[in-house]
């Protein structure tokens, strides 16, 4: 007689389902945008107050409103109307298209490393807090800074993996650079042109303002053309086995704008530049693969540091508490007698807060999505009580009360729900490990 095979009982899984997942991360993207108007308008209306400080708090307010107001309003409204495919240009992590897609390879990560060294580029620092201090550093005081970092721009929804530059003139300020991004496993060019990286060449040739967001940027030259047989003549130039194949109109040659609302010329043209042929040594740079995906971004960090600043201002709240128990319990207990067991509950309870904050906090840092997805829950419910607290009659937010344990908040949420925070964190500490041992370093999309 034949056995049944027995049925499997599946696992149940505890992680939200992708759907679910991304509809949360939707709603707190859009939180975070009416967060930040809110924001705006309350320090705007607290800087009728101010007297003569309202020069300084113009500073604050353009820093707020260039920096995370018209970004995230931005990133809301082009989630709707550009889509997200690949169309031949890079996107700024505010969601705007950004440089044009102007050159291909075909070729392992340590032989674009091996070409782009070979024929004089310098690898670009990441962009961090310390380096983007010293790049502002040395552009106005005119100083060399081979390594500057690059802004981030967004292709197959990641951030560049490494960009290369030439310094020019002595200064940040005006440089050749290319971005490039690895391309998915089995991917190709629109007409089956395969491709392992793709990469976007400008030229910087001064900074300013960008015309979308009032941030301070690099401005680019508009003959992108020029860049791009740039870095294919040093390339070929510098090692002749790199052979090139164009691929005429591309795309269609147009006059256009990137994410800094500077004017982009092209023809089209897309070449490819095929490094196969190169020889490179064991240990050479590239042999451990970079993903962007691996690396944590800021606004994790920011993230993780409000939510440490959260926790010290709850032991802080504990102390103040403390100090002040006599008169807080006075009345409502005159006789003492239960005064120091309520006090010691209290201050049990603000301990263990603080020491969920923290852990909270390590584990936000350390990419756990499960605990970004809590700490924007908990951030979004205290939002929401504050609001209500002021809607029904409570005091108005000013300096003077909860402003900036609001604001603290509202950035908190600002940096969690962003799409580089949400990226990294969807990629989990397993996926992460997975994608780094694969053969070739070819990371799973």
């Amino acid at each position: 007689m034949k056995r049944r095979p027995i049925p499997t009982v599946p696992v149940p899984e505890f992680a939200p389902k992708p759907e679910v997942d991304r509809a949360l991360d939707w709603v707190f993207f859009l939180l975070g945008g009416v967060a930040a108007v809110w924001l705006a308008y309350l320090l705007l209306r607290q800087s009728f107050d101010l007297g003569w400080w309202q020069i300084a708090f113009l500073v604050v307010y353009w820093v707020l409103l260039a920096y995370l107001v018209l970004p995230r309003l931005h990133r809301i409204l082009t989630r709707i109307y550009v889509p997200d495919y690949f169309i031949g240009r890079a996107r700024t992590s505010d969601g705007l298209l950004g440089d044009p897609i102007n050159l291909a390879l075909l070729g392992s990560e340590p032989q674009v490393h091996e070409a782009m060294i070979r024929a004089g580029w310098t690898l670009a620092d990441d962009l961090s807090f310390a380096t983007g201090l010293t790049i502002v550093k040395s552009t106005v005081l005119r100083r060399s800074y081979d390594e500057a970092p690059v802004s981030p721009l967004l292709l197959f929804g990641r951030k560049q993996d490494f960009a290369y530059q030439q310094e020019v003139d002595g200064t940040p300020g005006k440089r050749h650079h290319v971005r490039f991004w690895r391309c998915p496993p089995g991917w190709k060019l629109p007409g089956g042109q395969p491709a392992d990286w793709l990469a976007a060449g400008t030229y910087d040739k001064s900074v300013g303002f960008s015309l979308f967001t009032l941030q301070i940027t690099h401005k680019i030259d508009e003959r992108t053309d020029d860049e791009r047989d740039h870095i294919v003549a040093t390339v070929t130039d510098a090692t002749p086995v790199v052979t090139t194949k164009v691929i005429e109109d591309f795309s269609t040659g147009y006059h256009s704008r990137n994410g800094g609302g500077d004017s982009i010329v092209t023809d089209g043209d897309l070449p490819v530049l095929d490094l196969r042929a190169i020889a490179t040594e064991p240990g050479a740079l590239g042999e451990e693969p970079t993903d962007s995906r691996q690396k944590r971004p800021a606004p994790i960090v920011v993230g993780a540091l409000l939510m440490v600043l959260g926790a010290a201002s709850t032991v802080i709240m504990a102390v103040a508490i403390s100090a002040a128990w006599p008169e807080i319990i006075g009345s409502y207990d005159p006789s003492g007698l239960y005064s120091g067991a309520l006090l010691a509950g209290v201050l049990w309870f603000l301990a263990i807060l603080a020491l969920a904050e923290l852990f909270l906090a390590w584990l936000v840092y350390l990419g756990s999505n499960w605990a970004r997805v809590v700490a924007l829950t908990a951030n979004a419910i205290a939002l929401g009580l504050e609001v209500l607290s002021v809607a029904t009659g409570g005091p108005a937010i000013t300096l003077d009360t909860s402003l900036i344990p609001v604001a603290v908040d509202i950035l908190l949420l600002l940096a969690l729900s962003s799409q580089r925070a949400t990226t990294y964190a969807r990629s989990s500490r397993k996926t992460r490990k997975r994608n780094s041992s694969r053969p070739g370093g070819v990371a799973a999309y």
